[in-house]
């Protein structure tokens, strides 16, 4: 299991949380240097740092305020503010920024490379001098600008007297350019700006794809958040309503919720019958029957009569934000290859300046001078560049998830290709995933005059069962009969009146596990039953699955008796009526065991289960928030998409694995011919360069196994 690190003291009174958004988190160093450094603060039990969401939560003393963290950490050399000051879009500011950056990079490195093609083509002389002086004024605020990002977070962390990825980087950069500038000035022969700028583009690259995953992160839970009524209709004392904002609402105010309109907090019924589409936190496809006394949440939309209800919790106390909690939180999980670079990130800079200053006081001792010794270590700062190993994770997942795309399976975060390799059980829930999730009738036993009165009747309302009637009749070209006075009764059915005849759809009192209707004429009813048709390839999935290594189970927030049925047709373990949090208890317990999950799941109860699985896939069919809170979506009726994913993330793992092979095979290599003087600068940086082709090319035989295995 890869659990987050969580760092804990022990508890001596209640704790209060307080999250922190910290844009100054760049590497697994930054991880560990505010969790080990807040701990040791008095009056912090817990620290846990999310590099990809850039927030730190921190349980502390109550006493301690958000002013004395954030200026903890400001002490720490990071900026942070409190995530209720931080608003969904401020990061993307950051990736607009990165963006730019990494725009103007690729527009000097295009340019340079090609005046430095004439230089090592044999140009001399004055001709060499002029491309080494247009090469200068390409580069020159080419590096001042894309640089930025880089140079902003060494000067912070050399301030606070510690060391970060950057600073050799922003190191390697400065030094290249002003050897360049001198070598420019002074008609040198040599000249480096072609490679400052080209490193200064492949890190930029890394960096905006992260801060756009980051991006996509956040609006999975401003997705969830927004599927919240913004206001609702308080009744006073009077008997009058006023809108009140979401924000506003407090526990023990009465609220009216028209037919049509989504709840905006928790609370429990006093007056009206109807139902609720609640799909989004139970995954049920079935309306919920709801009456005086009944718990309704934040988020559910009421299909039928009013409701008077009497608020019991409000904003983030409701169950919808508290799944929007766990869904931050769980996902703040960190992956084999996060860890390692946590470890490895402690002894990277410091090793690397330590390499270059030896080679710089080695060469002088040994009379090579100034210029020559700058030179060699200057070479060995950027040959050190993790550019090829940085991009062994990277160009696998990049080119795997483009062959998976083809196949109709978006994944979404390229670490989860790790994750899903290394998963040994499937969970999958019910409607919407095993099966289409959109209730079919069946309209066989209708004779032509009940079926025009039955699609004069489920035409007039919202009702997903309504729905499902209205478009099954429609399908086969029935014209409705004309029902007049046509009525919902919350909660009930349907009621009208044909060519003077009571006629009704109402809801039997006992269907059993079945989705039914009945059709009442005069005084003869009749049935009309509703499937959910499992996905045409659902059995065949299951076995390529089981053929893989992964046992499956059917965990779901359906009714138990629909479950039941399912599983023992597919031959499967089920749970119904699982709540979110049973369903997180579920995970929690099968992780403890060692177990490494995969959830399958499209409603918003979803949510978290997706974000706490060690990998998770949604239908694209599935609710916003579960589809950013999952690490895959799948398009189509298929499901044959899932055992694709997991069967290519294993194969994706192993050139990884031969990518990071081939890197620090790299590096044994290239670091010892840099420090005895045998790489120049410019050589330094092609071999850099060829380094992350080579990797490129191995990671591109993932898409040809893919088209291979299509054609199969």
């Amino acid at each position: 299991m890869n659990a987050p690190a969580i760092l804990e003291a022990p508890e001596a009174a209640p704790l209060s949380t307080t999250r922190l958004t910290v844009p100054g988190m760049k590497c697994a160093g930054c991880i560990g240097k505010i969790e080990r450094e807040l701990l040791k603060a008095p009056g912090i039990a817990a620290a846990r740092a999310n590099l990809s969401a850039k927030r730190v939560a921190v349980r502390h003393d109550p006493m301690l305020g958000e002013d004395a963290l954030v200026a903890m950490l400001g002490d720490l050399g990071f900026e942070a503010q409190p995530v209720a000051d931080n608003p969904l879009g401020a990061d993307d500011a950051e990736r607009k920024r990165l963006t730019r950056a990494l725009g103007v990079a690729g527009f000097g490195m295009m340019n340079v490379m090609l005046l430095s093609v004439s230089v090592w083509s044999g140009a001399d002389g004055a001709t060499r001098a002029l491309f080494h002086w247009l090469s200068a004024l390409i580069a020159l605020p080419v590096i001042a600008y894309a640089g930025r990002p880089f140079f902003a977070s060494a000067w912070m962390a050399l301030k606070h007297r510690r060391t970060n990825m950057d600073v050799p980087i922003s190191i390697g950069v400065i030094l290249a350019t002003c050897l360049s500038l001198y070598e420019t000035i002074t008609g040198g022969a040599h000249a480096f700006f072609d490679s400052a700028v080209m490193l200064l583009f492949f890190l930029l690259a890394g960096r905006t794809l992260d801060a756009a995953m980051r991006d996509r992160t956040r609006a999975g839970i401003g997705a969830l958040l927004g599927r919240m009524g913004k206001s609702a209709s308080v009744i006073g004392t009077d008997g009058t309503t006023r809108r009140v904002a979401a924000k506003d609402l407090a526990p023990g105010m009465l609220v009216l919720v028209a037919a049509g309109e989504a709840l905006a907090a928790d609370g429990t019924v006093v007056e009206g019958v109807g139902a609720l589409d609640n799909a989004m936190l139970t995954g049920e496809s079935a309306p919920q029957p709801v009456g005086p006394g009944s718990i309704v949440h934040a988020g559910a939309i009421n299909l039928a009569a009013p409701l008077r209800v009497m608020l019991t919790h409000v904003a983030e106390d409701t169950a919808l934000a508290e799944i929007a909690r766990a869904m931050d939180e769980a996902g703040q999980s960190r992956s084999t290859y996060v860890r390692i670079a946590d470890r490895a990130s402690r002894l990277y800079a410091p090793a690397v300046h330590s390499l270059a200053a030896l080679a710089f006081a080695g060469w002088m001792v040994a009379g090579a001078g100034w210029h020559a010794s700058l030179t060699i270590a200057i070479a060995v700062l950027i040959i050190t560049c993790p550019c090829a190993m940085g991009l062994a994770v990277p160009a696998a997942q990049v080119v795997a998830s483009g062959a998976l795309m083809r196949r109709g399976l978006l994944v979404k975060d390229g670490s989860a290709l790790e994750r899903l390799a290394e998963c040994d059980i499937a969970l999958f829930d019910k409607t919407g995933t095993l099966t289409l999730g959109t209730p079919r009738a069946d309209v066989r036993g209708l004779d032509p005059q009940a079926r025009a009165i039955a699609l004069g009747l489920s035409q007039a309302s919202r009702h997903p069962l309504s729905r499902g009637l209205a478009d099954a009749l429609r399908a086969e070209g029935v014209i409705p009969a004309a029902v007049t006075d046509v009525a919902e009764v919350g909660g009930a059915g349907l009621a009208g009146r044909w060519q003077g005849m009571a006629v009704a759809l109402e809801r039997p009192e006992d269907a059993g596990a079945s989705l039914a209707t009945r059709l009442r004429i005069g005084g003869q009813a009749q049935t009309i039953t509703f499937t959910d048709p499992l996905r045409s390839d659902a059995a065949a999935t299951l076995a390529d699955l089981s053929a893989q290594g992964l046992a499956s189970s059917i965990l779901s927030g359906d009714r138990a008796a629909p479950v039941a049925q399912l599983a023992e047709a597919l031959g499967l373990a089920a749970q119904g009526e699982a709540s979110p949090t049973a369903k997180l208890a579920v995970l929690e317990g099968l992780k403890a065991q060692g177990r490494r999950p995969l959830m399958v799941g499209d409603g918003l109860n979803d949510g978290p289960a997706l974000a706490a699985a060690h990998a998770s896939i949604a239908p694209g069919t599935a609710s916003d928030a579960s589809q950013q809170a999952a690490d895959a979506v799948f398009i189509g009726e298929g499901l044959m998409p899932v055992a694709l994913a997991v069967r290519t993330a294993k194969r994706t793992m192993r050139i990884v694995r031969q990518n990071f092979a081939f890197s620090i095979i790299y590096n044994l290599l290239a670091v010892p011919l840099a420090l005895a003087g045998l790489v120049t600068p410019l050589v330094a940086a092609i071999a850099m360069s060829v380094s992350s082709l080579v990797v490129v090319a191995n990671s591109l035989r993932l898409a040809q196994s893919a088209n291979e295995q299509a054609r199969a």
